[in-house]
């Protein structure tokens, strides 16, 4: 059965004098950035003060962008706790609400993050110019499994509308790229350890063979592995990279680029504010920051009761669902490979072309209990329907998810420059293939510390395969105007999305011997944007953009996966980008200023609904209309000259005010509650802060001996809906010493010694919040203190 879900758009005419109208009023609302090449020039003069942590005016205050984009520094990379992920990196970006499990960011479902209107899977990430895709940890591409910070150049971002020409299905708005650096031109390498809390170590090593008849390449390897923060078990993370460089004879280049990650930890569980204060009860008498899994098989339990057929039946041993509190039941394995080919070359003088063809293999599994009177009640239905194979449950029960499948693509971009014009037009095409499956299996006696018995299912729950082939194509072009002081951008790009699901996507298929296959096709012609940058003179600039949006619809797997075959698809998210802003570049200082307003309609939420056309209820992601978001950011450094240079300041600040537009119909809370309106029209959406400020002070008093002390404040934030529950903000300080920059060694050059503590006063604080409709949230406790020592070197 097919649904065809397409997004409904003016005619081409009026979209044409839509988007003129655009350009005639460029200076009040506009697109995404100028270009976010690093070697691009600026006509405005950069910051003329030095220091080890001064970045430049394009990187700190995102000189000649139309947008606000800023960057995150290869010397501020080096500077963060080693194996930060990615996604942490982040944080001290304006505007960008960062959360995680630990200090490092490692704990995969234990990550979030909102920036203006938008989250973590609203966010468009790319490495190298190459798409990330989906951001889902189940089954997704999300960007701090494909990169190891000493590989890396810089982070931009765009937390309002990233470049036109930048591939995303993903992003309604904001896009994060992050470059990797090339090969040196010498042969030699990197290698540093690091000791840290937690049992922490890690290791890392870069080998690079130098510049050979214009061949060029580096391999790296990194190994961390630590105990987890709070309650058994450990984090196991072995990430490979690799790139090879060919010089052409024409001033271009051939590249070839690989990343393998081989992931495995085990989970710890979100609770809630009773959990927290230790008030709920906890029958193991668990509270506070250190609320955990047991390391051990508990005793005493009484068997569980459920009813089967009418009657009374008592479980096994192993039956009671406190069972399920043993932490060997609660495990996440990843294994990803991603390789990449690009070309750049020049066709003409005039001429460029850029062109990426990539291939991503991912494999992984996921462990996860199910309490013995859901199996029991899951395997009686399927053995009632005629599924064969299946064996009584034992206890609790072993719940096995596993994924596999592929992405691949490729992506092309032309650019030519004629007079005052840079005309630039691009095609993307991807191809991504997701296999799921799902079943509970018995373990060796029913005990939660037996082997899992993969012989012995006892009830099925998904085997099925998800298809997404996008195709993306954009025209921009860049004019330089009044002597170059004015540059305009106008530009469009069209998406069209297919998607299928087939197979088994839930138990009710295997109960009732179906195997559906359901279509969708999200697409929009035209998603315009627009954008200038004026320079006022050497110095000041003035910027705006407005920019349309159209993304994947959230949890699409999800959605189709409910138990009715003719569920109809979800309307994809569409989102409209306004910002303006201003910057300005001093001898001591650099600033920017940005307000925005952003909207954006069919924000999809996860909660409970019945599914069409059953009276099943279930939780999936559901259409709760529109949302409206406007604020302000600040960012800026200084270095003052009566503290004679040896001391300087950066800072950012940023006020944020999203909300609901329209109440949420038909909601219920189970199955046999009576359908209401949630009034939710006004409020605000959860987890975003109104208020984030990141400051730091950086003290240089000579060469070789860096010192930094940061502090990052959230503030509360709502955790539902109805905003009948908010958490607590924070303010967390970290610090971070750098001693023996240019010290050799023997065979080593550059050798280092790094000291970061994370949370100096300890702070104890909620961080990522479980969002909930109306009820009680749950949540993941910020990680205590920690320490690291690294030790690296060159050579």
């Amino acid at each position: 059965m097919g649904i065809v879900m397409t997004n409904t758009r003016l005619a081409p005419a009026s979209r044409h004098f839509r988007a003129l109208l655009l350009a005639a009023s460029v200076l009040g609302g506009a697109t995404p950035a100028l270009a976010q090449e690093a070697d691009k020039a600026s006509t405005v003069d950069e910051l003329v003060v030095t220091g080890a942590r001064v970045s430049e005016a394009s990187v700190a205050i995102g000189t000649d962008h139309a947008t606000a984009t800023v960057s995150i520094t290869r010397e501020a990379l080096l500077s963060a706790p080693a194996g930060v992920t990615g996604l942490k990196m982040l944080e001290s970006l304006p505007g960008f609400n960062v959360q995680a499990n630990d200090a490092l960011g490692m704990y995969e479902f234990g990550n979030s993050v909102s920036v203006r209107a938008f989250n973590f899977q609203q966010i468009g990430f790319l490495l190298d110019n190459i798409p990330m895709g989906r951001s889902d940890q189940f089954g997704g591409s999300p960007i701090y499994r494909y990169v190891d910070n000493e590989n890396l150049l810089r982070v931009t971002a765009s937390a309002g509308a990233g470049d036109v020409s930048l591939p995303s299905y993903a992003s309604l708005g904001p896009i994060v790229d992050y470059f990797t650096q090339k090969p040196s031109q010498t042969a030699g390498g990197s290698v540093s350890q690091t000791l840290g809390s937690d049992s922490l170590r890690r290791s890392f090593l870069r080998l690079e063979t130098g510049e050979h008849a214009g061949f060029s390449a580096y391999a790296s390897a990194s190994i961390i592995k630590g105990d987890l923060w709070r309650g058994p078990g450990t984090i196991d993370r072995k990430h490979y990279e690799g790139k090879i460089n060919y010089a052409l004879p024409n001033g271009g280049n051939i590249s070839f680029q690989t990343v393998h990650n081989d992931y495995f930890d085990y989970d710890s569980p979100s609770i809630t504010k009773a959990q927290y204060a230790g008030t709920a009860g906890d029958v193991f008498g668990r509270k506070g920051r250190d609320f955990a899994y047991l390391g051990y098989v508990p005793t005493g339990l009484a068997p569980a009761v459920a009813t089967v057929h009418g009657a009374s039946v008592t479980g096994p041993l192993y039956s009671n669902a406190n069972y399920a509190q043993y932490y060997k039941f609660a495990v996440n394995s990843r294994q990803d490979h991603l390789y990449g080919l690009t070309l750049n070359t020049p066709i003409t003088d005039a001429i460029d072309l850029t062109t990426t063809a990539y291939y991503e293999d991912k494999e992984g599994y996921g462990v996860s209990p199910e309490a013995w009177g859901t199996s029991i009640a899951s395997h009686t239905a399927e053995v009632d329907a005629g599924l064969t194979g299946l064996t009584a449950p034992k206890g609790i029960q072993y719940g096995l998810s596993g994924i596999d499948g592929t992405r691949k693509g490729v992506t092309g971009k032309v650019a030519w420059r004629a007079g005052f014009n840079k005309l630039e037009a691009g095609l993307w095409l991807e191809d991504d293939d997701y296999h799921r499956t799902q079943a509970r299996y018995n373990v060796q006696n029913g005990n939660p510390d037996g082997a899992p018995l993969f012989n012995e299912p006892v009830h099925r729950q998904r085997n099925y395969v998800s298809t997404r082939q996008t195709a993306q194509f954009f025209v921009k072009d860049t004019l330089s105007l009044v002597d170059d002081r004015l540059k305009v951008e106008l530009g469009f790009k069209a998406t069209d999305i297919d998607y299928k699901i087939s197979g088994y996507r839930n138990p009710a298929d295997y109960i009732n011997k179906r195997q559906p296959t359901l279509k969708a096709n999200w697409k929009d012609d035209f998603l315009p944007q627009v954008g200038a940058v004026y320079n006022l003179n050497s110095r000041d600039q003035i910027f705006s953009s407005y920019s349309e949006n159209m993304a994947l619809p959230r949890g699409a797997d999800d959605v189709f996966s409910a138990a009715s075959p003719t569920v109809a698809g979800p309307k994809p998210e569409t989102s409209k980008n306004l910002e303006l802003g201003y910057r300005a570049n001093r001898p001591t200082f650099n600033a920017s200023f940005v307000v925005y307003k952003t909207e954006f309609k069919n924000r999809l939420q996860q909660f409970n609904a019945e599914v069409p056309g059953s009276t099943t209820l279930e939780s999936f992601y559901q259409n709760v209309g529109a949302v409206k978001a406007s604020g302000a950011e600040f960012s800026g450094q200084w270095k003052p000259d009566l503290l004679g240079g040896k001391i300087y300041f950066n800072a950012n600040l940023s006020y944020n005010k999203s909300e609901f537009q329209d109440n949420v119909l038909n909601y219920r809370s189970s199955a046999t509650a009576a359908p209401i309106t949630l009034q939710t029209k006004g409020k605000s959406v959860p987890d975003f802060p109104e208020w984030l400020f990141q400051g730091g002070v950086t003290v240089e008093p000579t060469d070789g001996f860096v010192f930094n002390v940061s502090a990052r404040h959230i503030d509360d934030r709502y955790t539902n809906f109805v905003n009948s529950e908010a958490t607590k903000g924070y303010t967390i300080v970290n610090a971070y010493l750098d001693l023996g920059d240019g010290f050799a060694a023997g065979p080593f050059e550059q050798v280092k010694a790094r000291v970061n503590v994370d949370n100096i006063f300890d702070k104890d604080y909620l961080g990522t919040i479980s969002t909930t409709v109306n009820t009680p949230a749950s949540f993941r406790p910020g990680s205590h203190r920690t320490i690291q020592f690294t030790l690296s070197a060159d050579f």
